[in-house]
């Protein structure tokens, strides 16, 4: 009797890919996980249970079919694995390394209920992805007929591929227009190597170019190209530009040299890795080395933050967060790993001014956690009389997103944006209220994941498809 090859989590423990050593990952912006060996992504694999509800998946926002493609990897059948996987996922090899599993499918695995350690979901995933790449398996995107559709998509990060990917694939015209040199997005120049290596990215874009898609770049809509231009070209047009206006302080010292927004001194540094010449950085304005570093914010784009300036070479670097350990937005994984490094975490801190110009400290405010607040999160509040200066020569500010003023950079008052300035639509479609006029991802929801945003992409594609299956065309202006 051939022997069961899944439920083995009983007597298999969790294991993660191994991690590199802290002081060998600070010097360099390599990802700091290693690649599964095939029998150890197997033996992972096996220690699924194949539950009858499985909330891995529910979890997911894509509904991926992990269950599926997690018996497949254990059963040795790895190139079904990667079919049944991108058949939900345009891009799991990406997920696979930035999603937050801790809160997503790992974080409801059913076996970590019972104590025995989540099923390592986000390792595989990327295992199984880049053993397609490797192996050959990813096939050029080759519609089976060529359609005469046209859609123009503005924004080349994870929503707008995942857009182009679909509507490739059945054939219709697609341009994506970019304000930067280098398709990607926040994939391209606002994670970190260490979490996503670039050249994961850099195929993707080549596949999609390869199948047909066209890049229009360093295209600012709005300065270099009109919206009614875009419009006026196209069938339909989906909106996907993020939101990358940074939120700021309002406090003393504002506007001092040595404070700087989270998204430039992420992109300088990832420009830097693609060897590109950037002022900004080899002025030292944008480049940690040698500085005490101070990052305000506590989500993901902080950890991002802390984690670079180290590997830039820091004299020290601090983060300060205004809520505790247990209440911070970003991953759990990621503070451990800055905490692994190096990085020092100042909890139930918040910035109330900044001392000199050039900067030479932070005010720093001591908090404690009060009543819960309308989302049941517990309000920081300031503890009298403990203030006190946190020495700086770098202070990154990483607050999070807001969303640009569309309706005015565009000269579009009538596109439909709610008072955070994000993009009203049909959440199921992404349409908007403007005829042929679609959104997705941050500029609809906020601020949010990637994975939502190829979500979003690739529900807006299927809404588009079905729009020129009836027969519908952009109305004429």
């Amino acid at each position: 009797m051939a022997e069961q090859p899944m439920l083995k989590f009983v007597k298999i423990e969790r294991d993660m890919p191994e991690k590199r050593p802290p002081d060998l990952r600070r010097t360099d912006f390599k990802e700091i996980y290693a690649e599964y060996a095939d029998a150890k992504a197997k033996e992972q694999s096996s220690r699924c249970s194949q539950c009858g509800v499985p909330y891995c998946q529910t979890h997911c926002p894509l509904h991926n079919n992990i269950p599926d493609w997690l018996r497949l990897t254990a059963e040795g059948r790895l190139q079904e694995a990667y079919e049944v996987s991108q058949a939900t996922n345009t891009f799991p090899e990406i997920c696979g390394r930035i999603c937050p599993q801790d809160r997503l499918c790992e974080g409801n695995c059913v076996i970590e209920s019972s104590g025995h350690g989540t099923v390592t979901i986000g390792s595989v995933e990327k295992y199984i992805t880049d053993t397609a790449w490797e192996e050959g398996w990813v096939q050029p995107i080759k519609p089976h007929a060529e359609r005469t559709e046209s859609v123009g998509i503005i924004g080349a990060g994870p929503g707008g591929l995942a857009a182009a990917d679909v509507l490739r694939r059945q054939g219709v015209q697609v341009t994506i227009y970019d304000r930067y040199d280098r398709a990607g997005g926040l994939l391209t120049y606002g994670i970190p190597g260490f979490k996503l290596e670039k050249d994961v990215v850099m195929r993707r874009n080549e596949q999609l170019e390869q199948g047909g898609v066209t890049f229009k770049l360093n295209c600012t809509v709005g300065e270099d190209i009109s919206f009614d231009e875009v419009r006026a070209a196209h069938d339909a047009v989906i909106i996907a530009t993020g939101v990358y206006k940074s939120r700021e302080i309002q406090a003393p010292g504002v506007g001092g040299v040595g404070l700087e927004r989270a998204l430039d001194f992420l992109t300088a540094s990832n420009r830097k890795s693609f060897g590109d010449a950037v002022e900004e950085f080899d002025s030292g304005r944008l480049n940690a080395e040698g500085k005490r570093v101070v990052v305000i914010g506590g989500g993901d784009t902080a950890m991002d933050c802390v984690r670079t300036s180290i590997r830039q070479g820091a004299k020290s670097v601090k983060c300060l967060y205004r809520r505790d350990r247990a209440n911070m937005p970003g991953s759990q994984r990621e503070v451990a790993n800055a905490e692994e490094e190096g990085v020092q975490f100042e909890w139930l801190t918040a910035p109330k001014g900044f001392v000199g110009d050039p900067i030479t400290g932070v005010m720093v405010q001591k908090m404690r956690l009060g009543a819960p607040d309308a989302t049941g999160r517990q309000a920081p509040e300031v503890i009298e009389g403990a203030d006190y200066v946190e020495d700086a020569d770098l202070v990154i500010m990483a607050l999070g997103f807001e969303a640009e003023e569309l309706p005015k950079l565009w000269d579009q008052p009538e596109l439909p944006v709610n008072r955070w300035g994000t993009i009203k639509v049909d959440y199921i479609t992404g349409a908007t209220e403007m005829d042929g006029v679609y959104a997705v991802g941050d500029i609809v929801r906020g601020a949010s994941l990637v994975v939502w945003a190829i979500k979003d992409g690739r529900d807006c594609a299927e809404a588009v498809l079905e729009r020129f299956d009836n027969g519908a065309v952009m109305a004429a202006e």
